[in-house]
């Protein structure tokens, strides 16, 4: 009998787990070392050689050196990919640090140095692809525009769903369509692998921002990419060249993560179905952005594509910047703070601070505002925004 894990959440708990037995342990191994004994000069010259252009190192060349491979890094990477249905994925220090990556990987590997970017994007992404700091040609679109914009010069196309902050949802195979064989990635960091996986669409690539829901704790900063073999040696040589290696106690964090991942982003995500449904109906809010709402799916997405609405939800508020400043400013559990997907439910005002290099024509509205919902009593998160609701209403 196939003893084969296909389940999501058995896949969660077990993924990177292999070898373990035979260590005689049960949690994973925290390997710090930042440089291993290299036994044989000519084995660990090829070792070397082999991580500095993007491959695995060689088991009788070792490790080396810890800016080219770390295996608890490795871990958690292969966690991930099971989770994500890909071959590999890469770690990075930030989400950031993986975006950039991935443009400069595919800038190399594609050739031309025009990027295809559908907003809404991540405010970070947006001013990223815009700053002329990776010399890369950006056309900005909607997700209709992606096959008039690329061009035969294009090396990337980029999306994000549900975006950010709006929950956006883009057709990820109808994109892949449009790009016409231009490698297309996806920032999957609201979704989570749990919920979708990009790769089941045609997309080269599923971008997190591990520091969101994959660590789920607000105690860690990272991204990862899950692609295919071909793409993951691309993106560890930039790493391996930029330095922009995980640390390995934070690929500790992120792989033990991983085991609790569906249970928090499906608890996390009931609360926030309760509560965009009570939030339509507030006379303060004007408008809820949540995918399980009729009006924000108009295609049928989830379901077909993502397998529910997430936690993330946005807001507009009637009065516009005045009232969503006095909402940030006057709850209590809720926590005003940037980054989202941990325990703590968030809150925040992107137009002034994640969002706020993003060029003012595709900023979010003053009014907007962003909820994180995390894993605390629904009732008890409903009332904090009732009473923060009705401040000098």
């Amino acid at each position: 009998m196939s003893t084969t894990i296909r389940r999501t959440d058995s896949v969660a708990v077990h993924a990177g787990r292999h070898g373990l037995r035979t260590q005689g342990v049960h949690a994973p191994p925290i390997d710090l070392s930042s440089t291993n004994p290299i036994p044989d000069l000519e084995a660990g010259g090829l070792s070397y050689e082999a991580m500095a252009t993007g491959r695995r190192p060689l088991p009788e060349g070792g490790a080396i050196y810890a800016r080219l491979w770390n295996p608890t890094v490795a871990r958690f990477e292969d966690g991930l990919a099971e989770l994500e249905g890909t071959d590999e994925a890469v770690a990075f220090s930030s989400g950031m640090a993986a975006m950039t990556a991935v443009v400069l990987a595919a800038t190399a590997e594609i050739g031309g140095r025009h990027v295809v970017a559908v907003r809404p994007l991540y405010g970070g992404t947006d001013h990223l692809l815009g700053s002329g700091i990776l010399d890369v040609e950006v056309s900005y679109c909607t997700e209709s525009e992606v096959e008039s914009a690329v061009r035969p010069d294009t090396c990337l196309v980029v999306i994000e769903t549900p975006a950010n902050p709006t929950l956006d949802l883009v057709d990820i195979a109808a994109v892949v369509r449009a790009a016409a064989g231009r490698p297309v990635v996806v920032d999957n960091t609201f979704a989570t692998p749990i919920l979708q996986n990009p790769a089941q669409f045609g997309a080269a690539m599923a971008l997190h921002s591990a520091t969101k829901y994959l660590g789920g704790h607000g105690d860690v900063v990272a991204g990862v990419v899950a692609t295919d073999a071909t793409w993951a040696a691309a993106l560890r040589r930039v790493r391996a060249i930029t330095g922009g290696i995980l640390h390995p106690l934070a690929g500790y964090l992120l792989h033990r993560g991983l085991a609790t991942l569906p249970i928090r982003v499906r608890a996390a995500q009931s609360s926030a179905d309760k509560l965009a449904a009570w939030l339509t109906a507030h006379p303060a809010v004007e408008q809820v952005y949540y995918p399980g709402l009729p009006e924000c799916d108009p295609r049928g997405l989830v379901s077909r594509q993502i397998r529910g609405p997430g936690a993330m939800l946005s807001i507009r508020l009637a009065g516009g910047y005045a009232k969503a400043s006095r909402l940030v400013s006057s709850v209590r559990l809720f926590e005003h703070a940037v980054s989202l997907g941990g325990v703590t439910s968030l809150i925040q005002h992107p137009a002034s601070l994640t969002h706020r290099p993003v060029p003012p024509e595709a900023r979010p509205e003053a009014g907007v505002v962003r909820l994180s919902i995390g894993l605390e009593d629904v009732e008890d998160l409903r009332a904090d925004l009732a009473q923060a609701l009705h401040v000098d209403s």
